[in-house]
């Protein structure tokens, strides 16, 4: 059997009440140790401004104008472009009183200003805090307070959520830096406060006028402090240094460069999850490395296609439920075709796997297959794409194949937290024994399981697993603040991350289950929630669902949100000609949803104490606007509880009344 990483150290049994830890493993490319830092990139300023000297007329930032509410082309800076104006950028922080170290908060949605800022900030040796778009006041009020920060470029629309009086925050900062313009309202409410406003314009012409020299950072300095959403109490302040940025960045340089198929400067991806988030911002930051292009989409995840049209990326990263879409729209086309085309296209489907299963590249395993079915796929998601990476989630092996087979690109699943800069672990392009796994350690990583015996997980049993620890080059160095949690997450060098892997015989790492979202029923009987969403969730009849268990209860609930198309389909076969929104209240379709997750259940071989013994059918997808889940759209748990609470409570009554 082919080995895909090295086992650095063996693993120990574990005595006197401590846990037993697997052996650890490395990257193929790091056997003999880690490979030596590029003397050059040291800090997230090198990475940017020796791109600027290598690729000055290359586009780097592209953006799409709104005039009349009607969507334009992208439009594009270059890199020397973007560099000047970071220049003005910078020397106007400078001049409005921000010394290196002063932290400047970034609040908004993905766009050019937004990477400005940040690098006007690697310049002078400030450290960048991040605030997420779609965090709520509250949340923002935290982070400023929290993090002390003085000053923040913000979207215009985002202004008078600052300025109002829950946002306690506003007083505090020295200054409010539009992406674009500041109304006069604004303007006069902010100054009533002591708060200056300047528009984008003012700032770079005051930057113009009292220019700066730059005062880059060292490797040492603290490049961000990157609040994660986390889904239940404050966020964690997670600070990275500019060296674990800089290294990251080489290391996935060095990790690509062992392909035959390499990122260039003339790739494009596009920018659509959070900036705030691990996964872009690292995505970005090795894109620059390369000299190569990022767009962002305009604002409307509804209509994203049209900015993959419109962009043409041969990039995209994504969390599973932006692949899960794609999976189903294509399903969707699928079922509307003729009997006859939808024979050809599965024969079409399997004849091409056979051939990826017997280890030939997508490209080459069936030409004839793509030109007539899959081409049609390729060109939906631009006509260019080359890479998908699916990380924040596990995907499904099902959708994860069927992506392989039909996108005409590399398709990869990655693994990481922002206390890890993101990449922790990564899968090979094209290896299909690597399907439904996140892949390898990271270059300047390493990883382990260790023991977590209440829920039957040892990584010295027959089948190796445990909570996954990461140790290594690519770390934060704790959470602002915090010093108790971090030495609750960081036991000798090792990083706790709560979720629990398997690492295969070929060495390659799983992601089965998550420690944090485990709770005991009342019959003593321990349930990982996140665990059973995922596999339920694989139910075609299932868009969104949040399983509930309570530890004074003996059996699990669940709200859940039906698949519109399944449940429409589902309705027709019965004779019912209802609206969606209608059916969704019928006590039919309730049986039914119960009866397929008591399928899946079935299928999966689950216990019958995770069986869902009653569900409560919300008609809207659980959406950040009401806070139910995080900006990737992983389950605010106590947010959905206060939110269903009254569902909860009726469905454990009738449950109660059954019994009786």
């Amino acid at each position: 059997m082919k080995s895909f990483a090295a086992k650095a150290e063996e693993g120990v049994k574990g005595i006197d009440g401590k846990p037993s830890v697997g052996p650890v493993y490395r990257n193929l490319l790091s056997e003999k140790g880690f490979p030596p830092i590029d003397s050059e990139i040291t800090t997230a300023w090198d990475i940017f401004s020796k791109s600027v000297e290598k690729f000055p007329d290359n586009n780097m930032l592209g953006w799409r104008r709104i005039v009349d509410e009607k969507v334009g082309p992208y439009m594009w800076k270059t890199y020397k472009e973007v560099y000047e104006e970071v220049l003005q950028i910078g020397s106007a922080l400078r001049a409005v009183g921000a010394e290196p170290g002063c932290r400047v908060g970034i609040y908004g949605i993905n766009c050019p200003q937004w990477i400005i800022a940040m690098e006007a900030c690697a310049a002078h040796t400030l450290i960048c805090v991040p605030l997420y778009d779609t965090l709520g006041s509250g949340a923002v009020d935290y982070i400023v307070e929290h993090a002390e920060i003085d000053f923040v470029f913000v979207q215009d629309t985002k202004i008078k959520g600052l300025l109002e009086p829950d946002c306690k925050c506003a007083k505090r900062l020295k200054a409010i830096v539009s992406f674009t313009n500041v109304s006069d309202e604004l303007s006069h409410k902010a100054s009533e406060i002591g708060v200056k406003t300047y528009s984008w314009l003012d700032f770079l012409h005051m930057g113009r006028e009292k220019p700066e020299e730059t005062n880059p950072p060292k490797a040492f300095n603290i490049c961000t402090i990157m609040y994660t959403s986390g889904t239940s109490g404050d966020p964690k302040g997670v600070v990275l240094t500019h060296q674990a940025v800089a290294t990251f960045v080489v290391g996935m340089d060095i990790f690509m460069d062992q392909f035959e198929d390499k990122m260039t400067h003339d790739d494009v991806y596009l920018s659509f999850l959070p900036l705030a988030h691990i996964l872009d911002r690292m995505n970005e930051e090795y894109f620059f490395r390369k000299g190569a292009s990022v767009g962002y989409y305009h604002g409307d995840l509804n209509v994203l296609r049209d900015d993959i049209q419109e962009l043409k990326p041969t990039y995209l990263a994504g969390v599973p439920r932006v692949f899960e879409r794609i999976h189903e729209g294509i399903q969707k086309a699928l079922q509307e075709l003729n009997p006859r085309r939808r024979l050809i296209f599965n024969a079409l489907y399997k004849h091409k796997l056979a051939w990826m299963n017997r280890g030939y590249s997508h490209s080459k395993a069936s030409p004839m297959a793509d030109f007539i079915a899959f081409r049609k796929i390729r060109d939906k998601l631009g006509g260019r794409i080359r890479l998908l990476v699916s990380g924040g989630a596990p995907l499904s092996p099902e959708i994860e194949e069927f992506l392989r087979v039909t996108c005409c690109c590399f398709v990869v699943q990655g693994y990481g937290l922002t206390e890890t800069l993101g990449g922790t672990a990564l899968g090979f392009p094209d290896e299909m024994c690597m399907l439904g796994t996140v892949g390898i350690p990271a270059v300047y990583n390493e990883i382990r399981l260790e023991e977590v015996a209440e829920m039957g997980y040892d990584p010295l049993g027959e089948n190796p697993a445990g909570e996954i620890c990461i140790r290594g080059q690519c770390m934060f160095s704790g959470y602002y603040k915090n010093p108790e949690l971090t030495e609750e997450v960081i036991k000798d060098g090792w990083f706790h991350t709560g979720d629990i892997g398997e690492i295969l015989p070929n060495g390659v790492l799983k992601i089965i289950d998550r420690k944090k979202n485990l709770i005991k029923l009342s019959q003593g009987e321990y349930v990982a929630l996140e665990h059973l969403e995922n596999i339920f969730g694989q139910n075609s009849v299932v868009q969104d669902i949040w399983v509930y268990g309570d530890s004074f209860k003996s059996m699990l609930v669940a709200v859940v949100v039906p698949n519109p198309e399944t449940i429409n389909r589902w309705a027709k076969d019965l004779g019912f000609t209802k609206p969606f929104e209608e059916l969704c209240s019928f006590p039919e379709l309730k049986e039914h949803i119960i009866s397929e997750l008591k399928s899946t259940a079935e299928k999966n071989k689950l216990r019958k104490f995770e069986y869902i013994k009653a569900v409560a059918v919300e008609t809207k997808p659980f959406d950040v606007e009401r806070d139910l889940v995080t900006a990737t759209l992983k389950n605010r748990r106590n947010n959905l509880l206060k939110y269903y609470q009254v569902q909860i409570d009726e469905m454990y009554r009738k449950l109660a009344s059954k019994k009786i």
